[in-house]
């Protein structure tokens, strides 16, 4: 069956073929597989070895930086989602599906669920580097699916939220450049140092940003700390992120398939 003619059964078959046609897409290009999945382990590394001496977080310092580099590792993958999407506009992929009446769900969720796929993998590797690292996580298995749920939750309004981007950019390069904004949000934040550490006029950005409710609930949940109203908040960010992103993408897909 040809990658650009998915078959025409209903909304749920049209995205899970194009997720499929996404995923065989990704492992096309080993390179960019290789560096989603290389990246999160050597920044594990680095704040580790090289910054984390000179860091006083009040516990090992692997053990507070990991949620941190998950979310991160997430930020990076979904992000790449832009230039998927924008590879297809400009190649005329969309106007072939359009002639088969394959609307922007399917073609856009085709693109988030193999990057939740590629995701998946990626943190599934941080998180065995940051076991050989140190990590010891002392949560229950419910506390590690929750904060397995809100990742994936983050992962998935975050695609959504760049292939809105890539419908908008251009180029593959633009719809990058463009990502470099998703991947900042880790850093001010309660990640990779305590907020209160910050100048004033950077702590409030940071405490009312979606990543630190995200990663506090997840570093909670690993370590079997109660996460209190942070999980419900990170839940709130995804859904609203998710819904805008979904509303958005209708609209900027009718205006570039024209």
């Amino acid at each position: 069956m040809s990658e650009l003619a998915p078959p025409r059964g209903g909304l749920l078959a049209d995205t899970a073929a194009l997720a499929a046609r996404s995923t065989r897409i990704s492992t096309r290009n080993p390179d960019a597989v290789l560096v989603s999945l290389l990246l999160p382990v050597l920044l594990m590394i680095v704040f580790v070895h090289l910054f984390g001496g000179a860091i006083n977080t009040g516990t090992e310092y692997v053990t507070y930086v990991a949620p941190a580099v998950l979310v991160l590792c997430a930020g990076y993958g979904a992000s790449m989602t832009a230039q998927s999407v924008t590879s297809d506009m400009a190649q005329g992929v969309v106007d072939r599906f359009r002639s088969m009446d394959v609307g922007a769900v399917p073609f856009l969720g085709g693109h988030v669920a193999a990057s939740a796929a590629r995701n998946t993998v990626a943190v599934l590797v941080v998180v065995v580097a940051a076991a050989l690292m140190g990590f010891r996580a002392a949560g229950s298995p419910l506390g590690w699916l929750g904060a397995a749920g809100l990742l994936l939750a983050w992962i998935v309004a975050l695609s959504w939220l760049a292939a809105c981007v890539g419908l908008v950019a251009r180029s593959a390069e633009g719809a990058g450049g463009y990502g470099f904004f998703l991947l900042f949000l880790p850093y001010p934040s309660s990640g990779f140092v305590p907020i209160e550490t910050m100048p004033g006029w950077l702590r409030g950005f940071a405490e009312h940003q979606p990543v630190t409710p995200l990663i506090e609930s997840v570093r909670a949940l690993l370590l079997g700390e109660p996460a209190g109203g942070a999980a419900w908040r990170t839940l709130a960010w995804c859904c609203g992120i998710l819904v805008c992103s979904v509303a958005l993408s209708g609209v900027l897909f009718r205006r570039r398939s024209r």
